[in-house]
């Protein structure tokens, strides 16, 4: 049964890549019935880009300006302001596919009992750096296992209800935020569809710089809603624990240890190098090179950050007793 649907997003600041986002709604092959986009105070032109596509009509879009809301305050608004219980769900500076609205809608139309849809994303790569950089830290659809894969809120679908039994997005936390709502929807629903076509393509950070901020960020989420200790716990013992050791037994010229070293590196290594392969046939060889030589640097500096990034959320946490990400007991 066709449903109707209100494309949601919020944006700061993107006056040079909302466009990105903008033509590629207008060009769906199923068009949305309404886009409500809530800008969280940005200081560039991009609300004068919302308003010019919002003048020439090719959009049903509506813009709220909310001023210092985060990414889940905004979201949160905008679901409130849209007219229609579907909600679909995408980020700025996203280029999504044609059929991508289509795709993510089928099986919320096919079963009035699916509660969420999840979407597939993809890097949209405009440099050496920032290939290197989506092969290693971005899956390629092989790597997903669909039955636990948590959806990005660049590119899913649900319907409102599921939104409000979840708790919608969680405004106490900057980042983050849809892992811990991807997390209360698996605590609520054994499995839902994923629809790996419906693609959104995003662009990776442009600089080792951008790269760090944003997993410093990241990690410093997951330390305010405390999730992934192990894996952070277990980045802390490799790192501070089993690569001293490593380096301590290789200085006592041991050959084996070395071997043992290179071995674990190249285990970490070889599924960014696979996912990369296919990806530098655009490439001559000295950038071909230069893109081989970004990945373990790209590596190395993403664990830095995040070990960094999560003390500090843990911290933060425990200095203001935030809530738990866990849905309060009955919330099911």
């Amino acid at each position: 049964m066709p449903v109707k649907v209100s494309v949601i997003a919020t944006v700061k600041n993107e006056e040079h890549s909302i466009h990105r986002l903008l033509d590629s709604l207008a060009a769906q092959t199923r068009a949305p019935d309404e886009v409500v986009i809530v800008d969280g105070g940005s200081t560039d032109g991009t609300r004068h880009v919302l308003e010019q596509y919002a003048a020439k009509g090719v959009l049903p879009l509506r813009v709220l300006v909310c001023p210092g809301t985060n990414i889940a305050a905004g979201r949160n608004a905008a679901i409130e302001a849209a007219t229609h219980d579907v909600i679909a769900c995408t980020d700025a500076g996203v280029r999504l596919s044609p059929n991508w609205l289509a795709d993510l809608l089928r099986p919320l139309e096919e079963d009035s009992t699916v509660p969420v849809v999840s979407g597939f994303f993809l890097p949209d790569p405009q440099t050496v750096f920032e290939t290197a950089l989506g092969a290693t830290t971005l899956p390629a659809l092989e790597d997903i296992n669909p039955h636990c894969f948590l959806p990005s809120s660049r590119s899913v679908a649900y319907r409102r209800e599921t939104w409000e039994r979840v708790g919608r997005y969680p405004e106490w936390l900057d980042y983050c935020e849809d892992l811990v709502f991807d997390l209360r929807l698996y605590e609520l629903f054994d499995s839902f569809p994923f629809v790996p076509q419906a693609v959104a393509y995003f662009r990776p950070r442009h600089s080792l710089r951008a790269f760090f901020r944003q997993y410093y960020l990241y990690a410093r989420g997951d330390g305010k809603a405390d999730t992934w200790r192990k894996r952070h716990l277990i980045r802390y013992l490799t790192y501070l624990v089993l690569l001293p050791s490593l380096l301590v037994l290789i200085l006592g010229h041991s050959l084996w240890w070395s071997l043992l070293l290179l071995a674990g590196a190249a285990f970490v290594l070889r599924r960014p190098y696979q996912r990369l392969w296919p990806m530098l046939k655009r490439y001559g060889l000295f950038d071909r090179v230069r893109a081989v030589l970004w990945v373990p640097i790209i590596v190395v500096t993403g664990d830095v950050a995040k070990m960094l990034g999560y003390p500090a959320g843990v911290w933060y946490r425990w200095r203001h007793r935030l809530p738990s990400r866990h849905l309060s007991p009955g919330a099911r």
